[in-house]
């Protein structure tokens, strides 16, 4: 089985409203944290027949058509099996 990890992140200087107010709840808690970045991640079983060097092309057109948004996002691609 072939077994696709896509971790998505906003680039740097795009602004994280998510990741800033639960820094700010963490503060409020007792943490001192510095930062807290927002980001996705997806694990995609791609199956048996796929070989590892097609996973690698198809889950990178994916990521480009539909899973992130090239704009504000980065992407990374694990690709295990």
């Amino acid at each position: 089985m072939v077994v696709a990890e896509v971790k998505i992140e906003l680039k740097k200087g795009v602004t994280d409203p998510e990741g800033m107010n639960t820094k700010k709840a963490l503060n409020l808690l007792g943490w001192e944290v510095e930062s807290v970045k927002t980001g996705k991640v997806f694990h995609i079983d791609l199956g048996e027949e796929v070989l590892e060097d097609e996973a690698e092309e198809m889950v990178d057109e994916m990521c480009r058509r539909i899973l992130a948004n090239p704009v504000i996002q980065t992407y990374e691609i694990t690709i295990e099996g």
